[in-house]
């Protein structure tokens, strides 16, 4: 059994997250909601909640400056949020659990499941610290989670992403590979708006790293790094245009 509280200054969402939590009472422990960061605060040291369902915005503080006044984070956070499309991209590159207003059931289950299986407090305070950097740096750096630890990357030092089944192959200008446990969809969603263009469905290029262009059937670009990329006929023509060459 999961002991949860819910931080949110808005009633209804307060209400229609407690309704569907109603329905997985054999999994979750409602022990309260709460309106403010305060209140929130108080809360958590006095029923030591295993999981925290903690909206973004709260009147006028978030739910960043609850966690920065806690000592440390022992307890799973699920992010409530209607924030922009940047905030969304952070929490899935830190790895943090979130649910999108309004909330559905479905992901609300989801959720709860990975929850259940959650990691060590240690890992968790690790995850915070990325989600942190990655919504203040909005343009240059991202921090990307692999087999070996967390690191802190130059957007315009990954030349490439590539597919690997349920991996993404990330290569970098100084040679190195990093096996990333993330879908190639996920790093298209999240370095789109830094010209990068998906070139193929097992292939992603930073185009200002792009070296030449080779026509065949879809045709395939030479990176900066020497490596050869296969474009699928399906993309030429868009990525023609992105290069200004069509």
């Amino acid at each position: 059994m999961i002991k949860a509280i819910i931080i949110d200054d808005e009633m209804h969402c307060i209400r229609s997250l407690e309704a569907l939590l109603s329905g997985l009472k054999e999994s979750v422990e409602l022990c309260g909601s709460f309106q403010n960061v305060t209140d929130g605060l108080s809360a958590i040291k006095k029923f030591n909640p295993q999981l925290v369902f903690l909206d973004v915005e709260i009147g006028n503080e978030t739910g960043f400056d609850l966690l920065k006044q806690l000592p440390a984070i022992n307890f799973e956070i699920i992010f409530t949020t209607a924030y922009d499309k940047y905030a969304v991209k952070a929490f899935k590159f830190s790895a943090i659990d979130y649910l999108l207003k309004p909330v559905e059931q479905y992901d609300l289950d989801s959720a709860i499941k990975k929850i259940e299986g959650k990691i060590s407090a240690k890992e968790s305070i690790k995850k915070y610290e990325n989600l942190f950097y990655n919504l203040s740096h909005t343009s240059k750096r991202i921090c990307i989670t692999d087999i070996t630890g967390s690191e802190f990357v130059q957007i315009t030092d990954i030349i490439r992403c590539e597919s690997d089944i349920n991996y993404t192959i990330v290569f970098l200008k100084d040679k190195r590979k990093l096996l990333v446990s993330k879908s190639l969809k996920e790093f298209d969603e999240l370095l789109a708006d830094y010209n990068f263009f998906r070139v193929h469905k097992s292939h992603l290029i930073n185009i200002d790293l792009v070296k030449k262009y080779q026509k065949k059937s879809g045709g395939t670009v030479m990176m900066e790094d020497g490596s050869e990329v296969e474009v699928s006929t399906r993309k030429k023509d868009e990525f023609l245009q992105r290069l200004k060459l069509a």
